[in-house]
């Protein structure tokens, strides 16, 4: 089988997923924590992946994103390296022709994806503050002892949502011990926290965009009932969630290579799952060649120098003769 391998590698999880030319899933994607390594995480990633395959399954390309695909795709040889925008809005349309509105919420960040036509024509994405995001409340159901699986379902249980301040996670937190000091009730009180999230998200992210159906709610949130719910109230329309919605980024960029690699009809750059048991170092340092004082983030295997970036001139990319990173 010719197959085209997806890794999304985030702050929180590291995606893999494998296609072939049919846009198909050849396996069940792999979901991995990222754990502040995402070298190790890759590399775990390929040795699942190699003991699943046969000898006759060949890859015939990769694409690499989400926040550290730079790095993915210097460890792998991607043949592609997109941003997460990209990557989700390629998924969201093969799963949802016609999409119009991506609601996308991970680990510890959030995005918007505005489309037209199948065209990317606005987005915004939110990186600083962590209300509604998968970290936050995966915190919350582990202060009120709930599993986070069971979180969305409590919250379909409420009567009476009260009324949350989801603004920053700080005043969420104290507002919710609050309500519950006042004795409302658990699931009142985290439909409530769902309400919140949503508002927040819609009046930070999605200010100032049109939020047209269909709309499509991705990233790994999207498996909380209680936040798809709370959507559909606010939005007053039907929020769709697609197969595998929790694995998207990476299963658009395993396309994104199946479409290079085609287009080009070249051989991928793929170095092959032999990367997984190999030694990486990476280190970065601070340029001091000019005012702008770029943080430089080099990768090495061994002696040699395998990729650099972080430099707004381009100075470190393109120069190797330059010693960067000073050994301790």
């Amino acid at each position: 089988m010719d197959l085209f391998l997806g890794i999304d590698v985030g702050s929180v999880s590291t995606n893999l997923v494998l296609i072939d030319y049919e846009g198909e899933l050849y396996l069940r994607p792999l979901y991995l924590r990222t754990q502040g390594q995402p070298i190790t995480a890759v590399q775990q990633g390929l040795v699942l992946l190699k003991e699943q395959l046969t000898s006759e399954d060949r890859i015939r390309g990769v694409g690499t994103t989400g926040s550290a695909r730079s790095l993915a795709g210097v460890l792998v040889g991607a043949d592609i390296v997109k941003n997460e925008i990209t990557s989700h809005a390629v998924a969201a349309l093969h799963k949802v022709p016609g999409v119009r509105t991506v609601l996308e919420i991970g680990g510890q960040d959030s995005k918007i994806i505005v489309l037209r036509d199948g065209i990317v024509v606005d987005f915004a994405m939110n990186t600083v503050c962590a209300a509604g995001t998968g970290s936050f409340l995966d915190q919350q159901a582990n202060r009120l002892n709930l599993s986070i699986e069971n979180f969305g379902e409590v919250a379909l249980q409420a009567e009476n949502p009260v009324r949350i301040a989801g603004r920053c996670t700080v005043f969420a937190e104290s507002d919710m011990i609050h309500k519950q000091q006042m004795g409302h009730s658990l699931s009142d009180i985290v439909a409530g926290l769902c309400d919140a999230l949503v508002r927040n998200y819609l009046n930070n992210i999605g200010k100032g965009k049109e939020i047209n159906p269909p709309v499509v709610f991705q990233g790994g949130v999207a498996a909380n009932a209680g936040m798809r719910t709370a959507f559909e109230k606010a939005l007053e329309t039907e929020i769709i969630i697609p197969q595998h919605f929790d694995v998207m980024g990476a299963y658009g960029a395993a396309m994104l290579a199946r479409d290079q690699t085609s287009e080009q009809g070249r051989e991928t750059r793929f170095r092959g799952f032999k990367v997984s048991s190999q030694d990486f170092q990476n280190c970065s340092f601070i340029c001091q060649k000019c005012p702008n004082a770029c943080e430089v983030i080099e990768i090495k295997q061994g002696k040699e120098l395998l990729a650099r970036w972080g430099d707004r001139c381009g100075r470190w990319s393109v120069t190797e003769t330059e010693a960067g990173c000073v050994p301790v």
